[in-house]
């Protein structure tokens, strides 16, 4: 599923620090701590994910443990997924 905090990455790089190639974000780096993402901020990257996987984020969602890392959301998205069926 890195795949997920691959894309959340580049929206974030190409979006919040207009691309900078110097910018480093780890996976479990808080986006507010490291003033990457204002609230107005937030709510681009909410319709983003909302959009790239098909999945909504309710109102009572929108808290850090769900959106404030990249692994938060990988694992928020993760969740939201439908469950893949299994092969026989």
């Amino acid at each position: 599923m890195s795949d997920i905090k691959d894309q959340v990455r580049a929206y974030i790089v190409e979006n919040f620090v207009m691309g900078s190639t110097k910018f480093v974000l780890s996976d479990t780096d808080s986006f507010m701590d490291k003033h990457v993402v204002d609230s107005t901020g937030f709510l681009e990257l909410v319709t983003f994910i909302e959009d790239s996987w098909g999945v909504t984020v309710e109102d009572d969602e929108m808290i850090p443990e769900n959106l404030d890392s990249l692994a938060n959301i990988e694992a928020f998205v993760s969740r939201k997924l439908p469950a893949l069926p299994q092969a026989a």
